[in-house]
């Protein structure tokens, strides 16, 4: 039968409720008919909490195609970020910031290891890895520990590199790493959606081991819980409750499907022997398993089964395929060192404006699901950007950073353009920091708040 789950202790956690089946407990997101009743915790702050994400894309961006015109609300919007149109009152267009310490590096590996640390990457290519500090992320996470199920979500859309890059000197590891527990520990990605919907749900199983083996879906185990909590919910939670049901229905079939093309063709590929072997890892397309990641961090804030996520749309150095947007032919590293040429530069924006419509779908599901009188996106806080700014040369400087979120939390609607060579990203995280109640002054580089 639905019921409370107990108290957890902890500062500021609150009970939440479950659907519960067959040894399954699946999160609820925000339901008011829940909270009026009192099942949910205690009153106004159940499953309403602060969420925060770190969005990195790898290999900068063709600036004069991304900077916008004017700053302030009236700005106009640049050819690349045109696919903010529909969502840009939720959206802070972020110029002028710096990463100082990652001019002592080489290539790529010094600008995306400390994306969000700001601090020096040790040049090396054996295991004295440092991104100089703990990452934004895990300091929120620390702050939070054990008031939800998942302490953080760090994510990625690639597999990770392994080896060494003796080119440049450095270990690969540093291209597939944003997130940090400290300066020497980074905190590895998840890349597979199966892993990850497993751990955000399927994690609370109690009981056998082998339900998901036998075929039976997350779903399946806890409708009858379901129907038996619609009794008890209004009109309009009951519509909200069909529709979360739906999301997690919908990704769990979209995982199944990629898993089972991905099998299909490693199957055409091997031979007898290697068939014993095979595990579906991949999806076949990079498309799917990056739309499917954020849709389930979607999901994850909705429940509050995190408040805290890093997610990398690409490794450093990724020479990712865009063959599927007209006219993209080469691969994405390739055409970020497009040494002016205008063929790779045409080439290079359309895929810096691919990543830019996925990051604005992303804000557009957020502000679809509805809890009370706000939106789930009102309640969070969501940066975008890379590790550096002209792939071409590497450069650190003038970042292109977008934050979006609720207008309570941060400067939405406007291009806001800071002083190039004196403001560091870490300013940005200093004010997220503060204003999610850590009692910081400083963080990595930092000089002041931004707001």
């Amino acid at each position: 039968m639905s019921g409370q789950s107990g108290p957890v202790g902890r500062r500021g956690r609150t009970r939440r409720h479950f659907l519960r089946g067959a040894g399954v407990s699946l999160g609820l997101p925000w339901l008011p008919s829940l909270a009026s009743s009192g099942l949910a915790g205690p009153a106004g702050h159940w499953g309403q909490p602060t969420c925060v994400a770190f969005l990195h894309f790898p290999n900068g961006v063709w600036q004069p195609d991304w900077t916008p015109q004017g700053t302030g609300h009236d700005y106009l919007l640049s050819k690349t970020l045109q696919p903010l149109s529909a969502v840009r009152q939720h959206v802070a267009v972020l110029t002028g910031l710096d990463k100082v310490h990652s001019h002592g590096g080489d290539g790529h590996y010094a600008k995306t290891a400390n994306f969000l640390t700001g601090m020096p990457v040790r040049k090396t290519m054996g295991s004295d890895i440092s991104a100089g500090g703990i990452s934004v992320d895990q300091l929120i996470a620390s702050h939070w520990k054990g008031q939800t199920p998942v302490n953080s979500l760090v994510v990625g859309a690639e597999p990770m590199r392994g080896g060494v890059d003796r080119g440049v000197g450095y270990t690969a590891l540093y291209s597939s790493c944003i997130s940090w527990d400290s300066a020497s520990r980074p905190v590895t990605p998840d890349v597979e959606p199966r892993a990850v919907f497993e751990r955000l749900f399927e994690s609370r199983i109690d009981g056998d081991p082998q339900l998901r083996q036998r075929g039976r879906r997350l779903l399946d185990l806890v409708l009858q819980d379901a129907r038996r909590m619609r009794g008890n919910l209004g009109r309009d939670d009951v519509y909200k409750l069909d529709e979360y049901l739906d999301a997690v229905r919908t990704v769990e079939s979209r995982i199944e499907f990629s898993e089972q093309q991905a099998s299909d063709l490693q199957v055409s590929r091997l031979s007898p022997e290697q068939l014993a072997q095979l595990k579906p890892e991949f999806s076949a397309d990079f498309r799917d398993r990056l739309s499917m990641m954020l849709d389930l961090l979607v999901l994850a804030f909705q429940t509050n089964t995190t408040r805290v996520c890093s997610m990398m749309l690409g490794n450093g150095v990724s020479s990712q395929s865009f063959h599927f947007l007209e006219g993209v032919t080469g691969g994405h590293h390739e055409l970020s060192h497009h040494q002016n040429d205008p063929r790779k530069i045409a080439q290079y924006q359309k895929i810096n404006q691919w990543y830019v419509q996925q990051f604005a779908t992303f804000v557009q599901k957020l502000h679809s699901v509805q809890e009370s009188d706000h939106s789930l996106l009102d309640r969070c806080m969501i940066v975008f950007g890379s590790g550096m700014s002209d792939g071409n040369a590497h450069d650190p400087d003038n970042l292109p950073i977008l934050l979006a979120g609720g207008a309570n939390l941060i400067p939405v609607g406007r291009h806001l353009e800071f002083q190039q060579g004196s403001t560091p990203l870490c300013n940005l995280y200093l004010s997220m920091l503060q204003k999610l109640g850590l009692t910081v002054t400083a963080f990595g580089d930092s000089t002041g708040q931004l707001f």
